[in-house]
């Protein structure tokens, strides 16, 4: 992607209870986006211990109005990855994006769990939906993910016919997991215009 004039649009979405810590992946990447010359917007979505999907919607709605001058790459992990399932069932973005990561998906059975997230339970989707929101779509999960007992190759990606890498011990993904630096997902985002390359554990 760094061969593309001006770069890219990256947005990279948090998930639950995430304050946007140094030590997470998300934070790494934001500044090695950054500092590879690419637009990167990475914000604290509003009260992440208790979010309200309305006011999440209405964020991400923002961060992909206007005129796209710059090819768009979202990365989602976690809750984000609900979000972004609810927006594509509301029909947004009104203009598909190049390309979605969905980083450790959790499921309906969890979420709803937690009162504070049960309203971000995954909704019905079709393949074709999934489809028409990005030019392409990836899944990548921890075979272990106490987020996603059900398997997020099986509870998302199989279903919606999306491309799925599962990380043997990857948890939850996240800095509780070990997953601070984690150059898979950075190259995933370098990747050329067509190259879908998939991802690898952060030992691997």
């Amino acid at each position: 992607m760094t061969d593309v004039p001006g770069g890219h649009r990256f947005v990279i979405l948090h998930g639950w209870q995430n304050h946007r810590p140094v030590g997470h992946w998300q934070h790494w990447l934001a500044g090695r986006l950054a500092d590879l010359g690419h637009e990167v917007a990475y914000p604290q979505l509003p009260e992440p211990d208790d979010p309200d999907l309305a006011v999440w919607l209405g964020q991400l709605r923002t961060l992909l109005a206007g005129p796209r001058e710059r090819p768009v790459t979202v990365v989602c992990h976690s809750l984000a990855c609900a979000l972004w399932l609810h927006a594509v069932a509301r029909g947004e973005p009104a203009a598909p994006v190049e390309r979605v990561l969905l980083v450790a998906p959790p499921s309906g059975g969890f979420l709803r769990q937690h009162p504070q997230v049960a309203a971000f339970a995954p909704p019905p989707l079709t393949h074709r939906q999934v489809a028409g929101a990005a030019g392409r779509t990836r899944v990548v999960c921890g075979d272990d993910d106490p987020c996603c007992p059900e398997g997020g190759a099986a509870e998302f990606a199989a279903p919606l016919g999306l491309p799925a890498d599962v990380v043997t011990g990857g948890g939850h993904l996240n800095p509780d997991s070990g997953y601070g630096p984690w150059p898979s997902v950075l190259d995933w985002c370098l990747a050329p215009p067509g190259d879908d390359t998939p991802l690898r554990g952060r030992d691997t």
